[in-house]
């Protein structure tokens, strides 16, 4: 399960360990027209070369596992809800996250 609260994206212990097994930082990238917010751990170099990308750490949120992104300026920069909810979202083949804000 994905979450957004209070300003973070709040990924699930099981889906940290599918999508960025110990990396501890991950690259992100936003596209406005199409309401995406791509995610990929800092390890994947192709993610870096295919998209203009910036870097983030993930934070521990509770012994569990589940880790959280800091997006709230995400979110104000591009006017986008920052109500918390559940999210939707594909993981790619790739090991990419394609999240629908």
């Amino acid at each position: 399960m994905l979450q957004l609260k209070s300003g973070h994206l709040l990924f699930e212990s099981e889906l940290v360990n599918q999508l960025f097994g110990n990396d501890e930082q991950v690259n992100t990238v936003y596209y406005p027209e199409r309401k995406d917010l791509l995610i990929a751990p800092r390890s994947k170099t192709f993610f870096q070369k295919l998209h203009k990308t910036s870097w983030t750490a993930l934070k521990l949120k509770n012994p569990k596992g589940d880790k959280t992104i800091f997006i709230r300026d995400l979110l104000l920069d591009h006017d986008i809800d920052d109500t918390d909810r559940q999210l939707e979202f594909e993981v790619k083949s790739t090991g990419i996250i394609e999240i629908k804000l």
